[in-house]
């Protein structure tokens, strides 16, 4: 008995004299994998999400839908949060409304693009945001390998039914797209900074709800009906609320330009999505560009962008 208990005693003081870094390794090693997960997961929301909004677009218009959505998601959300906006400083209110403001120009002008270019055309320009921020914040030449593989698969995806598109409002549009993507990658990140959990979300929200309101309402946004409102609330759950709230927690955990390759696998996963979904076919060069978005997300993740050092 008294051996037995000696001898747990002295596991006991050689785990209390183990360093508080070894203790903490494990969780380390394991917070890129687990930031990455996060970003995946919301990747997957965003595009079947999008995927099952398709009929109700197309019932009722895809900005009125969308600024439905933005409002469902805002008003959820701070019922959760509670945000206090009356603490907030000058700082976190600049960050608030500079993050509310990409939100609605990344998702309003996107969706505008989608009534007069190709979506494989819209999808491959928004890339072009966060491939920007991935190249940006390339350390050495070996890193942008991925973003460049990333990039040209993306390219691949574009190519629909054998043509481009011309309309140059369309595309205009999906370059304000793009700049928005970026715009939104760095200023989730700094508003994962300056918030405590959710409150900068649920703020900047607030904040895209409101400044999508008057295309909302000239979209015919005044007229709602219940089923609409009905249709709209799940799809709120999917894109946008859950997808922000596993981005923000994904970008505390690892650096924008890690995040910024790894949003490269979402052209893949929205064409996955349009085949399971839609049951939209994809040519061989779009599955050759899928497979390259992959290759590059996962290069990114085992050898190149340094997921487990997030930027400042």
């Amino acid at each position: 008995m008294n051996q037995n208990r000696a001898a747990i005693e002295g596991d006991l003081l050689v785990v209390e004299q183990l360093p508080p870094q070894a203790a903490q390794s494990g969780a380390v090693a394991r917070a890129p994998l687990f930031a990455a997960g996060l970003a995946l997961a919301a990747m997957f929301s965003i595009q079947f999400g999008a995927a099952l909004s398709a009929p109700v677009m197309d019932l009722y218009g895809a900005s009125s839908t969308t600024w439905l959505r933005l409002c469902l998601a805002a008003m959820v959300l701070a019922l959760v949060v509670r945000p206090p906006l009356q603490r907030y400083g000058r700082q976190q209110w600049l960050i608030a409304l500079a993050l509310g403001a990409a939100m609605a120009c990344m998702t309003l002008c996107f969706f505008a693009a989608l009534e007069r270019i190709p979506l494989g055309l819209a999808v491959a320009i928004e890339f072009l945001g966060p491939l920007g921020v991935a190249v940006l914040g390339a350390r050495s030449v070996v890193q942008l390998i991925w973003p460049l593989l990333a990039g040209g698969g993306v390219l691949l995806l574009a190519r629909q039914g054998g043509a481009w598109s011309v309309d140059g409002l369309g595309l205009l549009l999906a370059v304000a797209a793009a700049l928005g993507w970026a715009s939104y990658i760095l200023l989730m990140k700094k508003a994962g900074a300056q918030f405590k959990g959710l409150q900068g979300l649920s703020v900047s929200l607030l904040v895209a709800a409101v400044l999508a309101t008057p295309l909302g309402l000239s979209a015919g946004g005044a007229a709602l009906s219940l089923q609409q409102l009905y249709l709209t609330a799940g799809l709120a759950l999917l894109v946008p609320l859950l997808p922000y709230v596993l981005e923000l927690t994904a970008l505390r955990r690892m650096s924008t330009a890690a995040f910024g390759i790894l949003m490269s696998a979402e052209p893949a996963i929205g064409a996955l999505a349009g085949f399971v979904v839609l049951q939209q076919s994809l040519s061989l060069l779009q599955c050759l560009g899928t497979l390259c978005v992959v290759l590059a997300s996962v290069g990114a993740l085992l050898h190149g962008a340094r997921l487990g050092e997030p930027s400042k």
